[in-house]
């Protein structure tokens, strides 16, 4: 039997909640004492695998210091096809996705600590040149 895959917005709020937890250096355990669940729980929640409730979502949105809104932006445009099935459409999803791994929340407080605005400049050319654009 195939696995379902995860809703892709229930992935994407999952990583925006995932985000919001490491922007402020909380530890899933952390979280999870906060919302008297296991950190494996937040790792589901995290990974879109298990959905967040309404009162769940208000409850983490209170813990993380955000509006609830904050959880859907950039999320998914699912707009149904012409069998009637649910498509994703383009989003720039990708840059939430990004700031959601510890790498690209790392790079990006690193790199807005560089004041120069030219040896950032200069940053950006070196990683397009090396990502080959």
């Amino acid at each position: 039997m195939a696995k379902k895959a995860p809703n892709p917005i229930d992935r994407h709020v999952g990583s925006r909640v995932r985000m919001r937890r490491m922007m402020l250096s909380m530890s899933q355990e952390k979280l999870g004492d906060a919302l008297e669940l296991t950190f494996q729980q937040v790792q589901k929640y995290e990974k879109g695998t298990n959905r967040i409730g309404a009162s769940r979502l208000q409850q983490i949105a209170h813990i993380l210091q955000v509006p609830v809104a904050f959880f859907f932006e950039g999320a998914p445009d699912l707009r149904p096809d012409a069998g009637g099935k649910q498509i994703e459409a383009p989003s720039p999803a990708f840059v939430s996705d990004f700031l959601a791994t510890s790498e690209g929340l790392a790079l990006t407080k690193a790199f807005m600590r560089i004041k120069e605005a030219k040896l950032r400049r200069r940053i950006v050319d070196l990683v397009e040149e090396i990502a080959g654009e």
